[in-house]
């Protein structure tokens, strides 16, 4: 497992390196590695614009889906009020174009969000070979 601490905007720029690794080593193909990889960074910059520190992990995972990719971003931070606004597309709360979560949610197989108000959130997402 890779862990990266997320408290810069530098530190965000090390995701896409974390995450090719661990999806070389599971065998990703160039363009799902790309997907994941794009949607870790998104990640992240969500913990470090609304909760200002997180941590951000990365593994290989092997189950009934195959082998594959698991991100995990979590931070402490103010947790999501409203989950369903989060993820519908144009909805900000930072004055954005409202496609984070959205568009994180279509480029990997599978999106977990935990979040409670006042405690923080996690996002975990997966990406498979094909």
């Amino acid at each position: 497992m890779r862990e990266l601490s997320l408290r810069e905007w530098e530190d965000a720029w090390a995701v896409p390196g974390v995450v090719g690794e661990a999806a070389e080593e599971a065998g990703l193909g160039r363009l799902e590695a790309m997907s994941l990889a794009t949607a870790a960074v998104e990640l992240a910059n969500n913990v470090l614009v609304h909760a200002g520190s997180g941590f951000l992990r990365v593994r290989v995972v092997r189950n009934e889906s195959g082998t594959g990719v698991e991100v995990t971003v979590t931070d402490s931070g103010p947790g999501i009020a409203d989950q369903d606004a989060a993820l519908s597309e144009g909805a900000s709360t930072a004055g954005g174009l409202g496609v984070g979560l959205p568009g994180v949610r279509r480029l990997v197989d599978e999106f977990y969000l935990f979040s409670e108000k006042g405690v923080g959130t996690t996002v975990v997402v997966r990406k498979y070979v094909r």
